[in-house]
């Protein structure tokens, strides 16, 4: 298969994803490289908040609206450890800056200029990552097992996670209750 790269992307999992971890998830991809892919799952939300976080690791927060922000299912790798998707990107101790004003920070630092006030303007917090080997996620495409489409800010940021899937099939003009279980080939 030849080489491509899926940074800066959504994976739209298709309806006859078996995995109970994907099914009917909208994964946002923060590198795609020869080593596999990273990304983190956008719109399943778990029971719990910010704050609730915050709590967790000793940390105080000063805005009350943003301590019932909702933390996410980011994937079924590393879930006791915490994953910032934030913009701009900044200059925190540990984060891969995904294009020029979207990083991924995995540094507590940054949850605490948070709790200051002092954090990046949009951001999505999960516990845990979706991971992929080498070649891993292009086998899985030709397996019909996602769509692609290159990734919308707005929809990471904006828009409430139980429409975050929608807006993303809407990207590719489809929507999602007409995909077929089963790819046609000629």
């Amino acid at each position: 298969m030849s080489s491509i790269n899926l940074t800066h992307h959504f994976l739209i999992a298709m309806p006859n994803m078996a995995d109970p971890y994907f099914s009917k998830t909208l994964t946002y991809i923060c590198e795609h490289n020869d080593q596999g892919a990273l990304g983190l799952v956008v719109n399943r939300p778990i029971d719990m908040t910010l704050q609730a976080l915050f709590e967790r690791l000793s940390l105080s927060i000063t805005d009350a609206a943003l301590s019932e922000a909702p933390i996410y299912f980011g994937g079924p790798v590393q879930t006791d450890r915490g994953f910032v998707l934030h913009e701009p990107a900044g200059n925190w101790q540990s984060t891969l800056r995904v294009r020029e004003m979207i990083g991924l920070t995995t540094s507590k630092d940054i949850l605490e200029a948070v709790g200051r006030g002092e954090g990046p303007k949009r951001m999505l917090v999960t516990l845990g990552y979706a991971g992929w080997s080498p070649g891993q996620l292009e086998q899985e495409l030709s397996q019909n097992a996602w769509l692609t489409v290159e990734a919308r800010d707005a929809i990471l940021f904006d828009i409430p996670a139980e429409e975050r899937l929608a807006q993303a099939m809407q990207l590719l003009g489809i929507d999602y209750a007409s995909l077929q279980d089963e790819a046609g080939h000629a």
